[in-house]
């Protein structure tokens, strides 16, 4: 391989499929992953999978999807590693949706996604995530040339109700679900240009 590991030459080459770039990276950062699923897997109502399964499935996830070039935006260690904790985070939250299933079979989908869900990603952001989550937020902001539409974006995500940010705005429950149908074409519309 490259005579100076970096990691961003092993970037350029995992789309080829090498071997060898994986297990570099894999050695690199497989440790730091089955720690990340430990912390994210800590409460888990049972513990037939373990850590590093989590680490291991996201690891391998993470390997097919770069063979498939679905990956543009990885460019350095960062991005990398923002991928491995996003892989491994989901990874761990369907295994704790898995158990929770398991424990409380009676129980709605919803709450245990949102239980799973809280106790995978927790109270606390990692900085990077969150800085990552702001930029994406801020970008799609910007692609919403109405400050109404800005506005009910915001309301919405803040966990307002639809009859909350009609009545806010003076306006029908109705108007407020077209414009959110419109907010969201116009952000699916988004991820479309950017792929």
């Amino acid at each position: 391989m490259t005579a100076d590991g970096s990691v961003t030459t092993w970037i350029r080459a995992i789309s080829s499929g090498n071997d060898e770039v994986a297990q570099n990276l894999w050695e690199r950062y497989f440790q730091r992953m089955v720690e990340l699923a430990r912390n994210k897997l800590r409460a888990s109502v049972s513990r037939a999978a373990d850590e590093e399964d989590v680490a291991l499935s996201a690891f391998h996830s993470f390997c097919q999807a770069a063979a498939e070039n679905r990956f543009p935006r990885l460019a350095n260690r960062d991005d990398l590693w923002q991928v491995l904790v996003m892989l491994t985070a989901r990874k761990a939250l369907d295994q704790r949706k898995y158990d929770l299933r398991k424990k409380r079979s009676d129980a709605s989908t919803k709450s245990l996604d949102d239980a799973a869900l809280e106790s995978v990603i927790g109270s606390d952001p990692d900085p990077a995530f969150a800085a990552m989550v702001a930029d994406q937020f801020r970008s799609l902001l910007d692609r919403l040339d109405d400050a109404e539409l800005k506005l009910i974006a915001l309301r919405k995500l803040e966990g307002n109700t639809n009859d909350e940010i009609a009545a806010e705005l003076n306006c029908t429950v109705r108007t407020v679900g077209r414009r959110l149908a419109l907010i969201r074409d116009l952000w699916e519309g988004a991820d479309d240009s950017t792929e």
